[in-house]
């Protein structure tokens, strides 16, 4: 059995070889790994939930101590403000007062009225103003002689205290006389008017300024409890505090309550105004005299409501608010907590399933990508190696990483390259052999060949004129003196590839002569059926080139261009730019292109596809060509023409 499984393994694709082999090394340990998890995590959830439990009755504890200072603290500041605002109010009636006697004193300096008619109405103004319920104006001069006052005018007050003994009077005074012009101050004190009723003491504020040409102290002063608006407020915004309090729910069961250190009750869903300071738990013990007597910490005890049958252990978190002089309470039941952690139990057991099932499938995922990633480059490779099996050495391998795939790309990558390279030198050197060959076989046959064909084009051509051409014989002399001069062209065409001289450079313009080229080539028989378009660019400086050799280039590849146009067509030759270093010609048809298998062998020499082509046009102009140091690329495309472009150098220095 194991021998059967090894070799099924062993058969398999690498990329399933390592899903099979590391699959289970992930799947195995997450199954063992949650099922560890999901155990300690149950029983961490039994020994932590109580913890987590009292944890939120201190929290919920706390958030309701910060609650009732919250509310304590804001009505603070809205007495705070209302005492400011109070106090503009006092220092705007005290500006006015002084205004008022600062007018009556005008009037009299200006004659209209003497100085005690001008006191005597300014009195009258002061007194119809009130501040608040009970506050009102009034005016003394340095000694605490009262010289405008709603029922003490005429006494002098320099020695009267508040209710602290403060001789608040003697203190305007001398604060009058070391005040800066047009300052006003303020003195605040706590005073009770019997005359008004008042059992308890209340804060008084007065601000005052001081009139040095009548040596008077003008005073606006009043209660400043009389400034709150709404004292009905607060006990509103206090009992929908107590709503909230009460609207908490700790658990299922569980609640918050306050009581204040006598044990009554001030905060209760139901027990609230009522006094529980003699309470007793199941046991007997008073828990709530416990707890006033301690005011902070923790308490359990055992608790039966009515209706059950057995008490039920409750524990209790309680915190002090001294403003109030509160104790603020949040309990609840143990058996609650634990009723959690049995819930919490269930949701870890199903995440952990669903969570393993998730992770599982993930992991295959994973496996699988990992799996892709590894194995592609190397079938990547193997697709590579068999081309390159086929014999393309252009072929190679993409260098993705820089891992042992990568090198082993690398090493493949110049092993290719010095096949193809060793492949050239024998080309090159096979090449070499044929040219020679060549050489001496086109120099022996073209002497052995020319002379008959000499001879044959002579009597050809003698027969011919003896001939009219309504003799039938004048077609056969005809077609003799045809292929004749074919066979010499072709033997002349192997002395041009065998032996094509090094081009005698002179500076042309390039497109004087593509322009005679193609006015002499448009007139050729074979492209009578062909329209010839010229697009020189007149900017191109003169380069290097020799004329001859160029003008051989031209005809060929529009000659060429005819041939694929048997039906017509139009060619365009044109010039232009090829960057800094080059110049570049194009010659384009729109002809029956050339199919894809031909494209390789196109520049070989011998290789053709026309009916009587030598197959040695096409090689001559490359040859030509790479001797002016140029490049020459053709793109076709079948059923819609040709581009040959021949790239030649703007700079030939070592032909200078």
């Amino acid at each position: 059995m194991q021998r059967y499984l090894f070799n099924v393994i062993k058969n398999l694709k690498l990329r399933w070889k390592m899903v099979v082999l590391v699959l289970p090394l992930v799947i195995i340990p997450i199954f063992l790994v949650g099922g560890i998890i999901g155990y300690i995590s149950t029983k961490q959830a039994y020994l932590g939930i109580t913890q987590t439990s009292k944890d939120d009755l201190q929290h919920m504890a706390s958030f309701t101590v910060d609650l009732l200072n919250s509310h304590y603290q804001q009505f603070q500041v809205y007495k705070q403000d209302k005492e400011k605002t109070f106090h503009e109010e006092l220092k705007t009636v005290s500006e006015l007062a002084y205004n008022v006697v600062k007018s009556q004193h005008n009037l009299q300096k200006s004659g209209r009225m003497d100085l005690a008619t001008a006191m005597h109405e300014a009195r009258n103004a002061l007194l119809k103003v009130n501040v608040g319920k009970t506050g009102y104006i009034y005016a003394m001069n340095s000694r605490g002689d009262l010289k405008v006052h709603v029922a003490q005018e005429g006494a002098n007050v320099s020695d009267s205290r508040d209710e602290t003994g403060r001789y608040f009077i003697k203190e305007m005074i001398e604060k009058a006389h070391r005040a800066k012009p047009g300052e006003v101050l303020y003195i605040v004190y706590p005073w009770k008017n019997a005359a008004l009723g008042d059992k308890s003491l209340r804060k008084k504020v007065v601000a005052y300024r001081y009139f040095k040409e009548w040596d008077w102290i003008i005073a606006a002063g009043g209660y400043l409890e009389e400034t709150y608006e709404d004292l009905a407020f607060e006990r509103r915004s206090f009992e929908a505090l107590k709503e909230k309090i009460k609207s908490k729910k700790v658990g299922k069961t569980g609640y918050i309550y306050a009581m204040d250190s006598s044990g009554n009750f001030m905060i209760h869903p139901t027990g609230e105004g009522r006094n529980f300071l003699n309470a007793q738990d199941f046991n007997g013990q008073h828990f709530i005299k416990e707890m006033c007597e301690r005011k902070n910490g923790w308490i359990r005890y055992p608790w039966k409501n009515k209706g059950e049958e057995a008490p039920r252990m409750k524990i209790v978190r309680y915190e002090y608010f001294e403003p109030w002089n509160w104790i603020v309470a949040v309990g609840s039941y143990e058996e609650e907590f634990y009723q959690e952690a049995n819930a919490i139990k269930g949701r870890i057991l199903e995440s952990m399933v669903v969570l393993t099932i998730l992770i599982s499938v993930l992991s295959v995922f994973m496996v699988l990508l990992a799996s892709r990633v590894m194995t592609e480059p190397i079938s990547r490779m193997i697709e590579v190696i068999r081309k390159v099996k086929q014999g393309r050495l252009d072929e190679t391998m993409p260098v993705e990483s820089e891992d042992e795939l990568g090198e082993l790309a690398h090493a493949f990558n110049r092993m290719t390259r010095i096949i193809k390279h060793n492949k050239e030198l024998e080309a090159n050197l096979a090449q070499q052999g044929k040219m020679a060959s060549l050489g001496v076989l086109s120099s022996g046959v073209a002497h052995e060949i020319n002379n008959p064909l000499g001879v044959i084009l002579g009597y050809a051509a003698y027969i011919e004129k003896k001939l009219t051409p309504e003799d039938p014989n004048y077609k056969f002399i005809h077609e003799i003196k045809r292929e004749s001069k074919r066979c010499k062209k072709i033997v002349q065409d192997l002395l041009s590839y065998a032996r094509t001289p090094q081009p005698v450079l002179e500076e042309t313009d390039i497109n004087d002569l593509l322009e005679q080229i193609v006015d002499f080539a448009a007139n050729h028989t074979d492209m009578h059926h062909v329209t010839v378009k010229k697009s020189f660019d007149r900017t191109l400086p003169p380069i290097m080139v020799d004329g001859d050799q160029l003008r051989q280039v031209a005809i060929n590849l529009i000659l060429n261009a005819g041939a694929a146009m048997q039906k017509g067509g139009e060619l365009v030759v044109s010039t232009e730019p090829g960057g800094e270093e080059w110049v570049s010609l194009k010659f384009r048809d729109n002809g029956a292109g050339i199919s894809p298998e031909h494209m390789e062998r196109i520049f070989e020499p011998f290789f053709t596809t026309k009916v009587k082509g030598t197959g040695l046009g096409l090689a001559i102009t490359r040859q030509i060509v790479e001797q002016h140091h140029g490049k020459i690329g053709i793109e076709s495309e079948m059923g819609v023409g040709t581009t040959v472009e021949v790239r030649l150098p703007l700079q030939r220095e070592e032909y200078c």
